[in-house]
C-alpha cells in the first residue's frame, strides 16, 4: 500500500463512546436495482455498519417508489436518507452537440463495454462532477461508494473514516485495474493541457507517474471507483472542479466514455502525494469483473473468501503504484508538455 502498514494509526474494534465522523456510505440506484443495494447494504452492515451505525444516502435520478424505501430500510437499522439528483446535475452537457453524441454511440456501440450506452455516459459524468455537490452531502467530509450487486467478504472491526482521518489519508480503494483503452483515446492530452494551462493549480509533488509514464504516455491505471473512501475535500477543491470543468468542455464523457474512474485517479495521481493514497487490502471486494481477496493470514481470519483472487498482488498497476515514487511540479510539467516535442 502507498502508506506503509506499519506507520498507520490502527483502532480497537468500535467501542460505544466513539463519535462517528461526519461521514456516510452513497450509492447512486435505480429502483430496478432494489435487490443488488438491498443484499450490498446488508453485507455492509454485517461486516462493519452494524457497529458502528453511519448513515447511508442512496441517490437516483428519478423519484424512490414507497416499496423501494420501505424494502431497503428493512435490511437495516441505520438511517437512510432517500435523494432525487437536481436536475442541473444530470443530462447531457451544455457543451456537447446532441447530434455529435447521436454519432458517438453509434460509432462506439459494441467497441466496448457501454458502448452505445448513452445513460452510462451520464452516470459517469455525474459520479466525475457532481455527486460530492448534492445537498445531502453538503455537511460530510467523508463518503464510502457502495454499487449494487457487489460483495464484501472481510469483517473491518475499525473505522476506515477515523483511520482516514487519522492517517492523513485523502483517497482509499481497493481494486487497480486498467481501463479500455478505446474509452480514453483523449483524456491524457486533454489533462495534459489542463495542467499546462494551470499549473498554479498543481501541488509542489505529486505521484502522476502511476498513471502516466516517463515517456508521457498514459499507462492506463486507475482505482475502481465503484469503492472508494474518499476525503470530500479533494472534490471540491478549486483543482479538482477547474479539472472536471475542463474535461466537461472537452466531451469526451459523451463523445468517448470516460469513466469517474480513470477521471479520479489521474485527478488522484496529478493532486495528490503518493503517501495520501491508501490500499484498504483487509477489504474482501468482488464486482463483476475483479475480487480482491486479502492473502495475509492476519487478514484472511476476518473473510470468507478465498485466497487464490490475487489480482492485486500480480496486477500491473498494483505492482506500479507499489513502486512508483512522488515527483516534483516541475517534472510534472515536462510530462504534460513532452508530447508537443516529439
Amino acid at each position: 500500500s502507498a502508506a506503509s502498514p506499519k506507520h498507520l494509526v490502527h483502532y480497537q474494534p468500535a467501542n460505544a463512546n466513539d463519535t462517528l465522523l461526519r461521514a456516510a456510505i452513497v450509492a447512486l440506484v435505480r429502483n430496478s436495482e432494489i435487490d443488488g443495494i438491498r443484499s450490498t447494504i446488508r453485507q455492509v452492515d454485517d461486516r462493519f455498519n452494524r457497529e458502528f451505525g453511519y448513515p447511508y444516502i442512496l441517490l437516483n435520478d428519478e423519484d424512490f417508489t414507497d416499496e423501494f424505501k420501505t424494502r431497503v430500510q428493512a435490511v437495516t437499522k441505520a438511517t437512510i436518507q432517500f435523494g432525487k439528483l437536481p436536475a442541473s446535475h444530470w443530462g447531457l452537457s451544455p457543451y456537447v452537440a446532441e447530434d455529435k453524441v447521436k454519432v458517438a454511440l453509434a460509432h462506439n456501440n459494441g467497441r466496448y463495454l457501454h458502448g452505445g450506452s448513452y445513460s452510462y455516459r451520464l452516470m459517469c459524468r455525474y459520479q466525475s462532477g457532481f455527486i460530492h455537490k448534492h445537498p445531502l452531502l453538503a455537511h460530510l467530509d467523508y463518503y464510502w461508494r457502495i454499487e449494487p450487486g457487489v460483495d464484501y467478504y472481510c469483517d473491518l472491526p475499525y473505522d476506515p473514516f477515523r483511520f482516514m482521518r487519522d492517517n492523513n489519508l485523502i483517497y482509499g480503494f481497493t481494486i487497480t485495474p486498467t481501463e479500455i483503452a478505446p474509452t480514453v483515446e483523449s483524456l491524457w492530452d486533454v489533462t495534459r493541457k489542463w495542467m499546462l494551462e494551470n499549473p498554479e493549480l498543481l501541488p509542489k509533488r505529486s505521484f502522476i507517474q502511476w498513471t502516466v509514464d516517463k515517456k508521457s504516455k498514459y499507462t492506463m491505471c486507475h482505482f475502481w471507483s465503484n469503492f472508494e473512501i474518499v476525503d470530500l475535500s479533494f472534490y471540491r477543491s478549486a483543482a479538482y472542479e477547474s479539472y472536471f470543468q475542463h474535461l466537461d468542455r472537452a466531451g469526451g464523457f459523451f463523445y468517448e466514455r470516460w469513466g469517474d474512474a480513470s477521471v479520479h485517479s489521474i485527478a488522484a495521481s496529478m493532486l495528490l502525494r503518493k503517501e495520501q493514497v491508501h490500499w484498504f487490502e483487509d477489504i474482501g471486494y468482488h464486482h463483476p469483473g475483479y475480487t480482491h481477496c486479502p492473502n495475509k493470514p492476519e487478514m484472511q481470519r476476518n473473510c470468507i473468501c478465498r485466497t487464490g483472487k490475487e489480482f492485486m498482488y500480480t496486477g500491473k498497476c498494483s505492482r506500479r503504484l507499489e513502486t512508483v515514487k512522488n515527483i516534483d511540479k516541475s517534472q510534472a510539467l515536462k510530462l504534460a508538455r513532452l508530447p508537443d516535442l516529439v
